[in-house]
Formats: structure tokens, C-alpha cells, sequence
């Protein structure tokens, strides 16, 4: 009787647990997830990459780099000294993306203030050499480990900038591959892997912009079928204004064909408003949202911090100054209160073009190069905080309204 019993409980929790793996994450909807770069490397990091996504054109120095915030890495296991220094005189240390305590710190992260998980960009220009591939494999590895240990969603974006037409079928290897790995849309071994539509989700950006790229729509629509074909489900990055086919948008009809095949689309606003101009944006989202719902479609709006590439593109290039906040949350307001069902966050650790939501620091290095601290007043940790705020508005629209939060 006392064996029978054993059995029959452990065939329950066995039941039980196939049922929570089928359950976790098999949906975007209502989820507020953020892009993950994951591309920083320092010169001695055992990547052999060299200093990646920090430099500048004369290395990595004060008055050469392409950052413009600096990480707090108060929390980092490990971190690497540069030659920037603080007022004080003191040593400017940043982490490595390609440290697995790196990335497993940012899942924490994620976990501690409420955000549900990352897309884990994968970039065709960069994983199509040796390094690159071994470096962003061995990101999204920690990834892996960390959004299981921490109960976070991941997913695989492919960043197609970079990328020529004849470039379609390294795209499906790549995933051919990723999935043997990583055992993608295995629920029991990856059970951490975002679904949408039943299927295992594969994000493909870069789709349908008129800024002169290497591929056309015919090549990406060979990439969606195939993947379609493999099993997933998959959502498009596509320019600000694809629904008209016009401004930063390729004007080819083919472009709503192809959406009309995916399971979402997300509209690329970075850098397309400030906080002064955002208002004649705003009906986009609700409109989006409107055609996306008569074809089937679900929609993604993406929302940003502020923006800043000066270190990178010269002190006269525009920024976007983030207000404490209020520029995102205005943001992310307009997205819930005009029907959205998901948010996408740009950026989680992008530094480059100061779009990162995780711990930057509010004292920065002085010197030739100019950093943009967290505003005074405000902890490093105030991006991650109010994104955590912007997910329980998604869960409760009627408990938040457009002024900024204001944390206790």
C-alpha cells in the first residue's frame, strides 16, 4: 500500500511539473522585456577579443570610447580596471559580458525589480566569424543558466544589421545549431525559453528599413519562412513607420505581406522623439495596435530611456535627456493605456547609445571624454526600479496614472 501510494505521488509531481514547464513563459502577453546586448569585452577578459563595444578609434582611453554612461559595478564579481579615473582620483573599473558572474549579476537584476526577462541579441555581422560566434554563444550560455536560476524569460534576437542577402540561409543554420545546443522549444531542458502562439519565439530585426542595407524583404521573408517551417513562432523588428510605408520605411508592399506572416512586430522608436516631441508620436501606438489586431498580428511597442552617442558620434550629435524618468514613463504609460498587451525596453546594458536601464553609475569618470551620469538625486538602480513599476501598470492599468511614481 505504502509503495503504491509512493508511486502514484511521484507520477503527480511528475504530472505537475510537466504541466508548470508547459505554463512558464508561453506567452509575451503581458510580459515587459528588454533588448540584452551582451557584447562588452575587456582586453583580458579570455575572450580574445580585445576591448569590444568599449573603444573608441584610438582604443579605449580617456577622449577615444563609444560609451556614453558608465556602469556602477559595485555588485560585479569580477571587473577590469581602465585608464579613466574619478575626481577623486580613483580607478574606473567596467565588468565583461563575457564573464558568466557578469551575466548572472544582470539576472538578478532582472529579478529583484520585476523585469520579466531579455531578448538576447544575436548579431549576424558579428557571429559570422569565429570570435564573435564564440563569444555570443557563450553569453547567452550564462543566459541560459541565469534565467532558470533566477525564473526569467530569454529569447534569441537576431540583429540583422550587418547581414547581405546571401546571408538568409547562415541565419537558419545559426538557429539549426543554437537549437542542439541550447535545446530551444525543449520545455523540460530550456524550460526558461519564451513561447508565443504554442511555438518557441525568434525575434528577426532589421526588417524593412530604407537606410540602404546589404538585403532586401525577399531575403528576410526566406529567413521567417524557414524558421516557420523549424517550428517557431517569430516577431519582426520593423522601422517607426511601417504601417505607412514611408519616412524611415522602405515603400514596398511586400513588407505588410511578410508581416502578415509573423506572430508580432515591434516598431524601432529610438531616437525618433524627446520628451518634447514625444506628443506627436503618441497616436502611433494606439493605431499600430489597431491594424495589428484587424490581421491577426500581436504588437510590441518599445519604449527608451533617453538616448546619448556623443562619445561615439562627436559632442554636436542630438541626445535625448531622460527627466528623472518621466520620459520613459510617459512611455510606457501611452503603451498600457492604449491597449498594449507587451512592452519591449530598449536598452537593458546598451552604454553605447544611452539607452541602458541597469546600474549606471552617478559618479562618472572626468576627462577628455564626457559620460552622462544617473541624474542627481536618483540611485543607479532607479531604471530598473521604475521598469519594474511599468510592469505592474501592465498588470493593473487602473492602478497607475501618467505621473511618475514615486518610490518610498
Amino acid at each position: 500500500m505504502k509503495k503504491t501510494f509512493c508511486v502514484l505521488l511521484g507520477i503527480l509531481i511528475f504530472c505537475t511539473a510537466g504541466i508548470e514547464a508547459k505554463k512558464k513563459y508561453s506567452s509575451y502577453k503581458g510580459l515587459i522585456m528588454a533588448g540584452y546586448q551582451g557584447w562588452f569585452n575587456t582586453s583580458d577578459d579570455g575572450a580574445n577579443r580585445k576591448w569590444r563595444h568599449y573603444p573608441g578609434k584610438q582604443g579605449f582611453k580617456p577622449g577615444s570610447c563609444s560609451i556614453d554612461m558608465w556602469p556602477d559595478v559595485s555588485e560585479y564579481e569580477k571587473v577590469y580596471s581602465t585608464p579613466f579615473r574619478f575626481a577623486d582620483g580613483g580607478v574606473a573599473s567596467v565588468f565583461s559580458s563575457y564573464d558568466e558572474s557578469t551575466v548572472d549579476t544582470h539576472f538578478r537584476w532582472m529579478k529583484e525589480y520585476g523585469l520579466d526577462g531579455v531578448f538576447m541579441q544575436r548579431f549576424v555581422g558579428e557571429v559570422k566569424n569565429p570570435s564573435g560566434k564564440n563569444h555570443f554563444n557563450k553569453v547567452l550560455a550564462s543566459a541560459t543558466k541565469a534565467a532558470d536560476k533566477y525564473d526569467r524569460a530569454i529569447c534569441v534576437m537576431y540583429d540583422l544589421s550587418g547581414m547581405k542577402g546571401t546571408d538568409a540561409s547562415f541565419v537558419l543554420d545559426d538557429i539549426d545549431e543554437l537549437t542542439r545546443l541550447f535545446n530551444i522549444g525543449n520545455r523540460k531542458k530550456n524550460p526558461s525559453y519564451l513561447f508565443h502562439n504554442g511555438r518557441p519565439l525568434v525575434v528577426i530585426w532589421g526588417v524593412g528599413f530604407n537606410d540602404r542595407r546589404r538585403y532586401t524583404t525577399e531575403d528576410v521573408e526566406l529567413i521567417v519562412d524557414g524558421l516557420k517551417k523549424r517550428g517557431f513562432s517569430v516577431m519582426l523588428g520593423v522601422p517607426t513607420y511601417w504601417r505607412e510605408l514611408r519616412s524611415d520605411t522602405e515603400n514596398n508592399p511586400k513588407l505588410h505581406e511578410l508581416i502578415r506572416k509573423s506572430d508580432i512586430i515591434m516598431p524601432w522608436f529610438v531616437g525618433r522623439y524627446n520628451d518634447r516631441s514625444f506628443e506627436k508620436f503618441k497616436h502611433l501606438v494606439p493605431e499600430d495596435i489597431a491594424w495589428c489586431k484587424s490581421n491577426k498580428i500581436d504588437y510590441a511597442p518599445l519604449v527608451f530611456p533617453g538616448f546619448s552617442w556623443k562619445n561615439m558620434k562627436g559632442m554636436n550629435s542630438h541626445s535625448t535627456p531622460r527627466n528623472k524618468g518621466q520620459f520613459l514613463w510617459d512611455q510606457m504609460y501611452n503603451a498600457v493605456s492604449s491597449g498594449a498587451e507587451m512592452i519591449y525596453v530598449a536598452m537593458f546594458d546598451e552604454m553605447d547609445e544611452g539607452t541602458a536601464i541597469f546600474k549606471c553609475a552617478t559618479k562618472v569618470p572626468i576627462g577628455e571624454s564626457v559620460f552622462v551620469p544617473i541624474e542627481e538625486g536618483l540611485s543607479s538602480d532607479h531604471y530598473l526600479w521604475l521598469v519594474g513599476q511599468g510592469k505592474k501598470m501592465l498588470k493593473n492599468p487602473k492602478g497607475f496614472s501618467s505621473e511618475l511614481p514615486v518610490r518610498k
